[in-house]
């Protein structure tokens, strides 16, 4: 099994911790993100190989990548989801589609093998990868990019 396409919606925090690290890995990206490339940071840079939606809305972004990708993990530091991240998680029970949190109560390794094992189990070739955004949990990015990392030198 190849590993999966990474999509996300270009925001600060998870966002973007999931495609600088597919970016770094020489791992194919993308997803959809609010019209005018919109993040709470401003425009979303070009390098991030992203389609607008039809709106400057962060909800059409978060439902657009739930409904095209084969399944969504939700990182977070906090244990409970909330905002975006909860609305996320809803979108995928909504069409269909496997979901998975992880948050930092367990350790990378841990994470790594229970979202190996996610992509496994239900064949995940478009990983949708969400979370809050920087201003938010700003020690996300280290703790995603962690996970991933744990992940991608343990796949076979």
């Amino acid at each position: 099994m190849d590993f999966p396409r990474i999509v996300s919606g270009g925001q600060t925090g998870a966002d973007r911790a999931a495609l600088d690290w597919a970016i770094s890995n020489d791992i194919p990206h993308g997803g959809w993100c609010p019209a005018g490339r919109l993040a709470e940071d401003g425009a979303i840079d070009s390098r991030y190989n992203l389609q607008e939606t039809p709106k400057a809305d962060y909800l059409q972004r978060t439902e657009w990548n739930v409904r095209d990708s084969d399944a969504t993990v939700i990182f977070s530091i906090k244990p409970d989801l909330m905002g975006g991240s909860l609305a996320t998680q809803k979108l995928a029970e909504k069409h269909l589609k496997a979901s998975l949190h992880l948050s930092s109560l367990q350790s990378p390794a841990e994470n790594g093998t229970q979202l190996r094992g996610f992509i496994r189990k239900h064949e995940v070739k478009v990983l949708n990868i969400a979370g809050p955004r920087a201003s938010g949990e700003p020690e996300l990015r280290s703790f995603i990019q962690s996970v991933l990392d744990e992940l991608f030198q343990n796949w076979e």
